[in-house]
């Protein structure tokens, strides 16, 4: 085993890699969930309905969670620097195809592909992070890495909606491609060769669940809450639309305040999830059903809208990062493995979370989607309160990282 050089993690160029890790989230998240602020021109460019165009989403989550374990897997002997790298070229080339693609199908199918890539960054994004700062400072770099996802609920949704308002979908799309290949420019310039450590064989991963009874209940938790929470927020737009009548700048400014509720969920998470990881994932799961209910009940002007989005944003910025620490206290010697797991269980729930919502979206209307969502999130909280006496999850004060002895090698910095 190569002596582990903690002063290898102290430097600038380790913090900067951070940053483009977290960066790279941002395009992935972006890129992903595009859609849910683009439902409504994207289905009336390519005449389709309202829920065909969530399809977006949900074949961009079935390969991310299907296709994860497997790719992490064969890959489990490639630098994950290259890796990354890789991944970001392929979203890079996915958005200007999905840009200038002539027709639905092949937008789909470019999707498909690019959701490949995205599971798999899911996967390794986070432990890369870890490995790149001192032991101590493991957790800092894992919040920062998961504050991308605040960052484009702020930032990058939003941002996708004006300036489709501005141009078109077809350009926000195109602006995004070259946004990703400016990340690709930054791993490649500040990330150190990371090479790949504790992953282990498909068999292996499937395995895991098996045999680790606390990751076989934080998965099922997690596909459950992603369910809920993502087949109501799919179509967030086209609901506030109905039931406030939402304008295109009203939308921008709503999820824009989602976001920065998650980003102060996020914030607050950091300070509780080393302490108490369930017990911050149930708070946060309760806000997430109580921000549904409200959504039904006073969000029919923009102030009750308002409202009900910063709540739900708080809710979700701590369930967000709550979920990921319970999976590696569930399994810290094999971090990466059991997150392709989770990214596989998040991102097909994901998935069928938009294919359900949009089937209720045009067979029942978009009212019954939150309704649905409120089920899931509520059987999410439930199922955690349920389980106290058969696991806990407890993280120590430094170990939101993985294991440190089961690294093979720091990362090459110079």
């Amino acid at each position: 085993m190569v002596t582990y050089d903690t002063r290898a993690h102290s430097t600038l160029r380790a913090w900067l890699g951070v940053a483009a890790i977290t960066a790279s989230l941002f395009v992935f998240l972006t890129t992903e969930l595009m859609p849910v602020g683009l439902l409504t021109p994207i289905s009336a460019s390519l005449r389709i309905s309202v829920g065909t165009a969530g399809l977006m989403v949900t074949l961009y989550g079935v390969s991310a969670g299907l296709g994860v374990p497997f790719i992490v897997a064969w890959t489990r002997r490639v630098n994950r620097r290259v890796l990354l790298s890789t991944l970001l070229a392929t979203l890079t080339l996915g958005n200007t195809i999905t840009a200038i693609s002539p027709n639905y199908p092949l937008v789909l199918t470019t999707r498909l592909i690019m959701g490949f890539a995205s599971g798999v960054f899911w996967a390794i994004g986070v432990s890369m992070a870890m490995r790149l700062v001192r032991e101590r400072h493991a957790s800092r770099a894992a919040a920062i890495v998961m504050s991308g996802i605040s960052i484009a609920a702020v930032v990058g949704i939003p941002l996708g909606t004006v300036l489709e308002s501005l141009t078109s979908w077809r350009t926000t799309f195109l602006i995004w491609a070259g946004l990703s290949a400016l990340v690709f420019l930054a791993v490649v310039a500040v990330v150190p060769s990371l090479p790949s450590t504790n992953a282990v064989s498909a068999r292996e991963v499937f395995g895991l669940p098996l045999k680790n009874v606390p990751l076989r209940l934080v998965l099922f938790t997690v596909v459950l809450f992603v369910l809920g929470h993502f087949g109501a927020y799919t179509f967030v737009r086209p609901y506030l639309e109905q039931s406030a009548s939402a304008t295109p700048f009203f939308i921008t400014a709503a999820l824009m305040v989602y976001g920065a509720g998650g980003a102060a969920g996020n914030f607050v998470a950091g300070y509780t999830v080393n302490r108490n990881p369930r017990g911050s994932f149930i708070v946060g799961c309760a806000g997430l059903v109580t921000s549904l209910l409200l959504l039904l009940t006073i969000a029919h002007g923009h102030a009750g809208s308002i409202i009900t989005l910063i709540l739900w944003g708080v809710s979700f910025g701590v369930v967000q990062l709550s979920q990921v620490n319970m999976t590696q206290a569930a399994a810290p010697d094999t971090f990466e493995a059991a997150m392709s797991l989770n990214t596989m269980a998040y991102n097909t729930s994901i998935a069928l979370g938009a294919l359900f919502g949009g089937l209720f979206a045009d067979h029942l209307g978009v009212t019954n989607v939150v309704w649905f969502g409120v089920a899931l999130t509520a059987a999410s909280l439930l199922l955690t309160l349920g389980t106290r006496r058969k696991t806990s999850y407890t993280v120590p004060d430094d170990a939101s990282a993985p294991t440190r002895e089961h690294e093979q090698a720091a990362p090459d910095l110079t």
